[in-house]
């Protein structure tokens, strides 16, 4: 009975909100005839003024770019412009700072940065050319194709993913100088010291020692290094204005390729024994077996890079996706905006502390994983050891 009047309130809810706004909707459509994401004409100026666009901003966070954006105050953004390095065969190296293609208005030194307007413009190819992309173009102002450019400039992603090195690597020396001085050795750990042993503690007797048995502490460093810097990427990454790093598909498929090394240079002849002729198996199913196993052996790294970019980069467009119905019911009406803000605020807050533990668990997963197909590496040499000494023994 409860259940049954909780349904029609919220019918009686949602049927008046429906026509409330329905009612403004109209009135506006029939005003201006103006829909979400339209280019409009204003009589008073006689510009154009288009409407919020969700796939533009979401995209224009995920993707790399030449600067930081953080806001924009009465139609003027306001961003961090970062060095752009360009090499042509034709024209040599050029380097000057973003700042100065004003967000796509202006070309300079021969070349222009595309955005939406001038692909439109110059009726390009948005497949081939996507906004962001550094073009050559002639004195006239109009794309030159038969200049090859090379973009070697440090992205928002480049200049991030180098101060979060510089920090992580200033956290590190300085909690290492603290041990040799006999903090944390003779006495209790003090400060970022008491922060971080019990995590490197954790990925020492959790995932080191389980998967790698007695050569946990050769591969320890690597297995640190790869959870702190995804670690401090992925937070670092949270913060209003930076970049997405990890959710960078080559950031990603670096750290996968990287962890593809250290698993062949692990391997051992029973690894490649176990791929190549599995024991025990018929034949004829070792025709099919054996494919699958060899495919395998590149499926795994394949599977760090998608796990880890797919759910970085998953956290950071459903944030902005909340935050974006806040624009997009205040271009239906202004009272709808208002409406929509505490939900979608509270829900952006809401995810937000959840992607601050997606933060960690990706990295530990990466560590983890990457630990596990190391230790399958030399499983065969691992199993050798214990029946030697089972053998001994008897």
């Amino acid at each position: 009975m409860t259940f049954d009047r909780f349904k029609c309130l919220l019918v009686a809810v949602f049927s008046v909100f429906s026509l409330f706004f329905s009612s403004a909707v109209l009135a506006q459509d029939n005003n201006d005839e103006k829909k979400p994401g339209e280019t409009v004409q204003t009589e008073e100026h006689g510009e154009k003024k288009e409407g919020f666009n969700a796939a533009e901003v979401i995209f224009g966070h995920v993707l790399n770019g030449h600067e930081f954006h953080f806001m924009e105050i009465s139609g003027h953004p306001v961003t961090i412009p970062l060095p752009v390095i360009l090499y042509s065969p034709q024209r040599g190296f050029t380097t000057f700072m973003s700042s100065r293609f004003e967000h796509g208005h202006k070309s300079y030194e021969g070349y222009a940065i595309l955005t939406k307007r001038n692909i439109e413009e110059w009726k390009l190819d948005p497949a081939k050319n996507y906004a962001g992309t550094i073009i050559a173009v002639n004195e006239a102002g109009e794309p030159d194709t038969s200049i090859k450019v090379y973009d070697l400039s440090l992205t928002r992603n480049v200049v991030q993913m180098l101060l979060a090195l510089i920090l992580f690597t200033w956290v590190m020396l300085r909690i290492a100088k603290r041990y040799r001085s006999g903090v944390g050795v003779t006495s209790s750990p003090k400060g970022s010291q008491s922060l971080l042993e019990p995590v490197i503690t954790f990925v020492r007797d959790e995932v080191a020692k389980p998967n790698l048995g007695h050569k946990a502490d050769k591969y320890l460093p690597y297995l640190l290094t790869v959870f702190f810097f995804i670690l401090i990427n992925n937070i670092v990454g949270l913060i209003p204005g930076t970049a997405n790093v990890s959710g960078n598909i080559a950031f990603t498929a670096v750290l996968g390729i990287i962890s593809f090394v250290v698993i062949l240079f692990s391997s051992n002849k029973h690894y490649w024994g176990h791929i190549f002729n599995p024991p025990g198996v018929p034949f004829g199913v070792k025709l099919i077996l054996v494919p699958v196993e060899f495919i395998s052996v590149f499926i795994k790294p394949f599977a760090l890079i998608i796990r880890l970019f797919a759910n970085m980069v998953a956290g950071h467009i459903i944030i902005i996706c909340l935050i974006s119905l806040i624009f997009i019911f205040g271009e239906l009406n202004v009272y709808a905006g208002w409406g929509a803000s505490p939900l979608a605020i509270g829900f952006t807050v809401f995810i937000y502390f959840i992607e601050v533990l997606v933060a960690f668990l990706q990295a530990f997963i990466f560590t983890m994983l990457t630990a596990v197909f190391i230790g399958q590496a030399f499983e065969g040499e691992h199993h050798d050891g214990h029946d030697h000494e089972d053998a001994v023994v008897v």
